[in-house]
C-alpha cells in the first residue's frame, strides 16, 4: 500500500471503509498514518470473530493474530472507529443480525454478507453510532 496515494485518495473523504487480507498489520498503520495526515477521522475496520476469545468454546490461536496486531493499531489510535468482527459469512439474502460489545460473549457463529453491508452502511451514513467500539456480528440463535 503506498502511503502516499492513500492519503491522496483520503483528501476530503468523510468515511475509510477497509476491509482487508493480507498482511493487514502494515495496512492498518498506513490507514492510520493517512488519516491522520488528510483529517480523515471515521474508519469502519472489518476484523475477525474470534480476536479477543469471545467465541465460547472456540480457540483460533495464531491464524487471528494478524487481526488481533491490525485491531490494537486501530484502538490505539485517535480515530473514529468502528471494528466489525463478523461471524461466518453466508450468502443468504437476508438482513438480520445482532451485535456484541468487545468484552461481551458472541452468541452465534454465522451472519449473511448481506447483514454486514446493511450494518456498514449504517455506520457510514449515521457517522455518531457506535464510535470507538469493537463490535461482534453475527445472525441471532432463534
Amino acid at each position: 500500500m503506498d502511503i502516499e496515494k492513500l492519503k491522496k485518495a483520503m483528501i476530503g473523504q468523510d468515511v475509510v471503509y477497509a476491509n482487508l487480507a493480507g498482511n493487514l498489520e502494515p495496512m492498518a498503520k498506513n490507514i492510520v498514518e493517512a488519516m491522520n495526515a488528510t483529517g480523515a477521522k471515521r474508519l469502519i475496520w472489518i476484523s475477525s470473530m474470534g480476536i479477543y476469545d469471545e467465541v465460547p468454546g472456540e480457540k483460533y490461536g495464531s491464524i487471528l493474530e494478524p487481526y488481533r496486531r491490525s485491531a490494537a493499531i486501530i484502538e490505539a489510535s485517535d480515530l473514529d472507529y468502528t471494528i466489525l468482527r463478523p461471524g461466518w459469512f453466508t450468502n443468504k439474502d437476508e438482513i438480520d443480525y445482532e451485535t456484541t460489545q468487545k468484552g461481551e460473549l458472541f452468541k452465534g457463529h454465522e451472519v449473511s454478507r448481506k447483514s454486514v453491508a446493511a450494518l456498514v452502511v449504517k455506520l457510514a451514513t449515521s457517522p455518531e453510532l457506535e464510535v470507538r467500539r469493537s463490535l461482534g456480528v453475527n445472525k441471532p440463535v432463534h
